[in-house]
């Protein structure tokens, strides 16, 4: 049989994006060679749990919803969108199963951010704010699904992603190698900050320095999240499949 993922629906009150997201998700998952599951965001924690307890591991979605800032003890900025706070218990389920268990992570785009605040960490609320007006205009993170290429990303050589991105042997050691640099597309305004417990840094933007991938540091625990979209470009991009091949594979394992 296939992996089970565990794909919650993007957001809980907004069904037209939710709806609309998920087939992305879902057709990457399949064509990576696994079984999506969606996960409501309105039952009972008892039934999230029995469905999760049922998957092989979970992919975190995006989200136009914004993490509530209180939750890593920030000022509401009066860029932050609304939470969704069903959305973020569900999520909180599913990364408490998958650390308990070990199963597989893969966090994309708000799902980056919401693997880091379930860590401790905390995010920037609007990136504009936070960079220095000089290179304020060198990347627009909210380029948007119509802008197939936004910006690259610098990813760390010495990381589980380079390997995965560059078709590695997993058992070669890394710790010489250069950065690999790859095209992303972007629909972003906010990025994580400090980084939660057991994560680190993997990917930058080379422009601004935005983080743009994290990934856990347990060898026995595949956890990996990226900020860009690869749901949406698996059709023509090789390095897109990679990263849902990569999940797939640690969740067989």
């Amino acid at each position: 049989m296939p992996p089970r993922i565990a794909i919650p629906m993007p957001h809980s009150t907004d069904r037209e994006y939710g709806e609309r997201a998920i087939p992305q998700y879902e057709r990457a998952v399949a064509l990576a060679g696994g079984e999506p599951v969606r996960i409501p965001l309105d039952r009972t924690p008892a039934d999230v749990r029995t469905l999760v307890e049922r998957c092989d591991g979970v992919l975190l979605p995006g989200s136009n919803a914004d993490i509530d800032p209180t939750r890593f003890r920030q000022e509401r900025s009066p860029h932050t969108a609304n939470a969704d706070p069903r959305r973020d218990d569900v999520d909180t389920l599913l990364l408490d199963d998958a650390y308990a268990q070990r199963k597989p992570v893969l966090g994309i785009c708000y799902g980056l951010q919401s693997l880091n605040v379930f860590r401790q960490g905390s995010l920037i609320q609007h990136i504009p704010d936070f960079l220095p007006e000089a290179i304020r205009e060198k990347v627009n993170h909210e380029a948007g699904r119509k802008v197939a290429v936004a910006h690259s990303v610098e990813v760390a050589g010495d990381s589980l992603l380079a390997k995965i991105i560059g078709n590695e042997d997993r058992n070669q050691k890394s710790d010489q190698r250069s950065s690999i640099t790859v095209p992303v597309n972007s629909s972003h305004h906010q990025s994580a900050d400090a980084i939660g417990e057991g994560l680190r840094i993997v990917a930058r933007c080379p422009d601004d320095a935005i983080i743009e991938a994290l990934e856990g540091t347990a060898p026995d625990h595949f956890v990996l999240a990226v900020q860009w979209h690869p749901e949406r470009s698996v059709d023509d991009d090789e390095t897109s499949r990679k990263l849902f091949r990569a999940l797939i594979a640690a969740a067989k394992g």
